[in-house]
């Protein structure tokens, strides 16, 4: 409260007494503003906050319509701000993989690039059919010239040593093709 105050001025509002007059009639204001009551309660709340670091400024006759000023420019905020937070459209969300994800893919497909480089041409070709082109072992078979036994085994062999390149836990659950 301002001691510099005219001896004339109103007196200074009292606030316990100011909550208990017009916290209910401001409550239902607010509701019917917002159709909240969680929100009704803080609208009122903030209400007298800032009716009371004002208090020095307040005329006691206007303090009534003051309140409701405030109750309704703190709701029609609270609808602005509202109105920038809309949800995300669920055709804007991207499903593509993060930045560590992408790495830690590429880290994986040199370890495979690397562990199939090593490994014999026909094994190599064998899987490649198998796994990248999602040939039929008897395909591969003709393919590669060997019976469709020996193109199971290579294929089989191949991804074994495959993922014996990967660190555990990592490439096992692609199989590729049609069993």
């Amino acid at each position: 409260m301002n001691a510099m105050r005219d001896e004339s001025a109103q007196p200074d509002v009292e606030f316990s007494g100011l909550y208990r007059t017009y916290s209910r009639e401001l409550r239902r204001f607010a509701v019917f503003l917002s159709g909240n009551p969680a929100l009704a309660e803080d609208l009122v709340s903030e209400a007298f906050v800032r009716a009371w670091t004002a208090r020095d400024r307040i005329e006691f006759s206007t303090v009534r319509g003051y309140l409701f000023a405030i109750v309704r420019n703190l709701f029609l905020q609270q609808l602005r701000h509202e109105r920038r937070r809309q949800p995300l459209d669920e055709r804007m969300i991207d499903d593509l993989p993060g930045p560590e994800a992408r790495a830690s893919d590429q880290d994986n497909l040199r370890v495979v690039i690397k562990a199939l480089g090593a490994l014999p041409e026909i094994d190599r070709a064998a899987v490649l059919m198998r796994a990248d082109e999602g040939l039929a072992y008897e395909e591969i078979a003709v393919a590669l010239g060997i019976s469709v036994a020996s193109a199971k085994v290579k294929v089989h062999r191949a991804r074994l040593r495959l993922a014996e390149a990967l660190p555990a836990g990592r490439g096992t659950e692609r199989s590729g093709g049609k069993k």
